[in-house]
């Protein structure tokens, strides 16, 4: 999802192992979902532009602007007045370093705008990897694909339990996640870590888990979303800047791409969203399927028997705005089987065009009050017609549990895979005589600041330099020039998929200060924290170890194998194409 939103003009913006034979036949049609009393009595309650701005969910960041500020009396408006259906927190970026919300500020916000709110609001939040995706002072979970590699799914079922958890305490009741992306295109600059593998029965799976998990306790309950259909996982456009294309036949993409979410929907799942993605295969027409009615109405509900909520990607990606203009894209995402029309590039816009949809024939009013009923169901279904102000004193304690943490750290040890280790470099032999260069994402970042520390505690004697791509070449040129002092170098690269960068490659001077210290001559391993593909770009490495992830715990797991204090025997979940298969991963002793 964008994660780039201009807050000034909020109102003008955003508003303001699952079987392959499985596709041979159409899933069963489970009933439509129940419509409450309360749902049909609130409906009755509203005007036909209240009715459709129910169906937008626009974005906050998680902070609590000040009530006399231009930013606050914009919600007011969007809330009190336009009466959006929900909320949506995002994370602001600057200097290319993602701002994370607080617990205790984005609650106490979402309280206020839910006293504004005629009806409740329902709050949402892309917690793919827990809360912490999104928010501080939450359990740190592993990137989706480390689940993979640990092959554990009970872990990932508890990892569904803990996001309802966490959400729930802050407020939150809907969490778009699993992701049920398979990863087949080693390229593809938006999906790589978030996806659990490249194998769909893998991948249904841990989707299935984390469904279940997430439904586990009632006291929690929350609503679950799997993304983003009919299948993101091959493509290399991001979909944020452009309309991504998926040119795989029907066949391969029933045997492949469909497979999870057809294990999302047996499990239960809440809501499928859509990707802004031409797919040939199901539509002829140069559309995204978000406005596609072949996807949504033909292959979405008729085909694989959805009956739930029918979520859109991003409205205000360039893969749709570059398309339509707001209002026509909301009209044809209604017209094409969309119920829920997540952050709207302009949500005023998008009611007056759907109110005159309705007006001109184009949409019936039974079309939308049903999109509309299923919103409000949701909403008595998780509770808030009874509670819907968070209850700020309980936050702590559901939150960043000692038992989830250990979880997480589980799984990031579990997760490690060694994909190379020539002459037994890994573990270490002589850690005293071994430099570490921390590649963090950027100047800003505070990415490789713990590593850094964890080294130099743990491997003593060590040389640690955390760097910054932006550092002047002659500058890497001397970090190298030092290098052919060390008996082993080890480069520690951060390097994931972001909505914000649009490649999952290393970044500014960085490719040449590693080709540089290639050129040393010195044993050299890479530990990639993130995309495990980076192997490609440099496959003369005497080892290579990949994380799948950023998070705190595989900083802890790879301090402790590069000491030999960590047995290491994760597998592959993806193809490091013409270097190693999917499955493979070298087993590493524990020695010390």
């Amino acid at each position: 999802m964008r994660q780039i939103v201009a807050l000034a003009g909020l109102l003008l913006m955003s508003g303001l192992e699952a079987p392959a034979a499985a596709k041979k036949k159409p899933a069963a049609k489970p009933a439509p979902p129940s419509t409450s009393g309360i749902a049909q009595r609130w409906l009755r309650s509203m005007t036909p532009a209240e009715r459709a701005a129910q169906l937008l969910m626009i974005h906050f960041y998680g902070d609590a602007p000040n009530t006399k500020s231009r930013a606050y009396r914009q919600y007011v408006t969007a809330v009190r007045e336009l009466r959006v259906g929900g909320l949506i927190v995002l994370n602001r970026v600057k200097n290319g370093i993602v701002q994370k919300a607080d617990p205790y500020q984005m609650a106490a916000f979402i309280n206020r705008m839910q006293r504004l709110a005629k009806v409740p609001l329902i709050v949402g939040g892309d917690f793919e990897r827990g809360a912490s995706m999104r928010m501080t002072s939450t359990t740190e979970f592993p990137h989706l694909m480390a689940y993979g590699a640990a092959n554990d799914v009970q872990a990932t079922f508890q990892l569904g339990k803990a996001t309802a958890r966490e959400a729930r305490a802050m407020g939150v009741q809907w969490v778009f996640a699993p992701d049920a992306d398979v990863n087949n295109n080693p390229d593809n600059p938006v999906i790589n870590t978030r996806s659990f593998s490249e194998n769909p029965q893998v991948v249904a799976a841990h989707v299935k888990a984390f469904i279940e998990g997430a439904k586990s306790d009632p006291h929690y309950h929350v609503l679950t979303t799997v993304k983003h259909f009919p299948g993101h996982g091959d493509t290399v456009t991001d979909t944020h800047f452009g309309l991504g294309v998926v040119t795989a036949s029907k066949e391969r993409m029933e045997e492949v791409e469909l497979v999870p979410f057809r294990a999302a929907i047996a499990a239960g799942v809440d809501g499928v969203m859509s990707a802004h993605l031409h797919v040939p295969a199901f539509e002829p027409e140069t559309l995204p399927a978000t406005v596609s009615k072949n996807i949504l109405t033909g292959l979405l509900r008729e085909e694989l028997g959805f009956q739930g909520i029918a979520v859109t990607d991003a409205m205000n990606m360039q893969g749709l705005t570059s398309q339509f203009p707001a209002g026509e894209s909301a009209v044809r995402a209604l017209e094409a089987g969309a119920d829920l029309l997540l952050v709207p590039a302009n949500a005023q816009e998008s009611v007056r065009a759907i109110v005159a949809a309705v007006k001109s024939g184009r949409l019936t009013q039974k079309r939308v009050d049903a999109s509309v009923l299923k919103i409000l169901n949701a909403k008595v279904h998780v509770g808030l017609n009874r509670q819907k102000l968070v209850d700020l004193e309980k936050i702590s304690d559901e939150i960043d549990s000692p038992e989830d943490e250990e979880i997480a750290q589980r799984v990031a040890e579990k997760a490690l895979t060694l994909v190379k280790n020539e002459g037994g470099l890994l573990p270490l032999r002589n850690p005293a005589a071994s430099c570490h260069y921390i590649l963090a994402a950027g100047r800003f970042s505070t990415q490789g600041r713990d590593l850094s520390d964890q080294l130099r505690e743990g491997l003593h004697g060590s040389k640690v330099r955390l760097l910054d791509p932006q550092l002047p070449v002659e500058e890497f040129d001397e970090l190298a020039k030092d290098a052919a002092q060390c008996e082993t170098v080890v480069v520690e690269a951060y390097v994931t998929a972001s909505a914000s960068r649009g490649h999952v490659a290393l970044s500014g001077n960085y490719p040449g200060f590693v080709d540089k210290l290639l050129a040393v001559g010195k044993p050299l391993a890479i530990v990639a924290f993130g995309n495990p593909y980076l192997l490609r770009t440099y496959p003369s490495v005497a080892a290579y170890l990949a994380t799948y992830t950023t998070a705190a715990p595989a900083e802890t797991a790879v301090v402790k194998a590069l000491k030999g204090e960590l047995e290491v025997d994760g597998k592959l979940p993806v193809t490091i194409p013409g270097l190693a298969e999917y499955g493979f991963g070298l087993k590493l002793e524990r020695i010390r």
